[in-house]
């Protein structure tokens, strides 16, 4: 899920869009009502967000320390014209990496991931620790994963779940919070229980193509990635 902030129904309403149309779920705030969600989230949702897109809100370089004491989301920022003292100025406050709009959001996505992986290489494990999950390669941009070189078509849904628990691999994650990464957290029409039913048809796949099973699943507590 991305959490798209701006002061402009037409701007969130609009990247809410395109976001859809790439088969990814968001959700597009005013400043004042982001904030409010920001302090009172639960753990749960904040768990769910890929990323936060701020554009144009007058207190924009006060959010970034708020966003980093209750996620390690990458934090981006949109720009209507180039401006060295603006992009320096939203650097120093924070901001992950900085964008001229129009921007689409599949390079908003590439952007994201890139951060995602800069975090993931500063606090990687022993490399000589062996991963057998290292044959399995996601790409986090919309495209199936491949596995020992070769592409695995997947569902979106399957895709966006197997994306969630790679990024977040060696953690449990419940499924509520699967469901609110691939369904949204202000999603209420859609019963948390299918999250049950993609996770069972992923695992097949992958240990037909594995030949083991890389989610663990424990009852009552969840599903974690595992090497």
């Amino acid at each position: 899920m991305y959490v798209i902030v701006d002061e402009r129904p037409m701007v969130t309403d609009g990247y809410v869009a395109n976001f859809s149309r790439e088969g990814v779920t968001s959700v597009g705030l005013l400043a004042s009502d982001f904030e409010d969600w920001l302090q009172t989230a639960p753990g749960t949702d904040l768990d769910a967000v890929q990323g936060f897109l701020l554009g144009d809100c007058e207190q924009r370089s006060d959010l970034p320390e708020m966003i980093q004491r209750r996620s390690p989301a990458p934090i981006i920022a949109m720009i209507e014209t180039r401006c060295l003292t603006e992009t320096l100025d939203l650097f120093g406050a924070g901001i992950d990496d900085v964008v001229r709009k129009p921007v689409h959001v599949r390079e908003i996505l590439a952007r994201t991931e890139a951060v995602w992986r800069r975090a993931q290489r500063a606090s990687a494990r022993d490399p000589a620790v062996s991963d057998r999950t290292a044959r399995i390669r996601v790409y986090f941009d919309g495209r199936d994963p491949d596995i020992d070189g070769e592409k695995m078509a997947l569902p979106r849904r399957e895709r966006q779940i197997l994306e969630f628990l790679v990024r977040n691999r060696g953690r449990r994650m419940t499924k509520e919070q699967v469901f609110n990464a691939v369904y949204g957290a202000f999603t209420s029409d859609v019963d948390e229980s299918v999250i049950e039913g993609h996770i069972s048809k992923l695992r097949k796949k992958l240990r037909n193509r594995l030949s083991f099973d890389p989610i663990e699943v424990r009852r009552y507590l969840g599903y974690a990635f595992v090497t």
